[in-house]
């Protein structure tokens, strides 16, 4: 599997896994580097946007963020590493629900990028 998501040829049994991936890819980038601060040339995503929503705004971006916990499942993601991604989720839906503080560290953490990085290891190792 980690050829295929490497670049080099593909069998066929790979292919829905590297999609899956590439899937939960785009869903940490729209979560966390999707929106360019014109000034800063920092990127932030919808997690923080969404976070300036008291509480609702974070649950939103929490829910969505399990998406990418999903993803690793079906790519065959251990147990333990399952865990600390949905702690990271849990961590990062407790911190975002503060007010302006949360939505900072919502900007800066990118806990949806790190989520994603989990499975990449993973996939690699394999």
């Amino acid at each position: 599997m980690a050829n295929v998501l490497r670049g080099s040829t593909a069998q066929a049994t790979d292919a829905p896994a590297e999609a899956t991936l590439e899937r939960a890819r785009s869903v940490a980038t729209l979560l966390d580097e999707s929106v360019r601060i014109p000034i800063l040339g920092y990127r932030v995503g919808l997690d923080p946007i969404l976070g300036v929503a008291p509480i609702s705004g974070d649950v939103v971006a929490a829910v969505v963020s399990l998406y990418i916990v999903y993803a690793g499942v079906q790519i065959g993601v251990p147990k333990r590493k399952i865990a600390w991604m949905l702690g990271r989720i849990g961590v990062d839906l407790a911190v975002g629900s503060i007010p302006v503080v949360g939505t900072l560290v919502d900007a800066v953490w990118k806990n949806n990028k790190r989520n994603v990085a989990v499975i990449e290891s993973h996939v690699e190792s394999a």
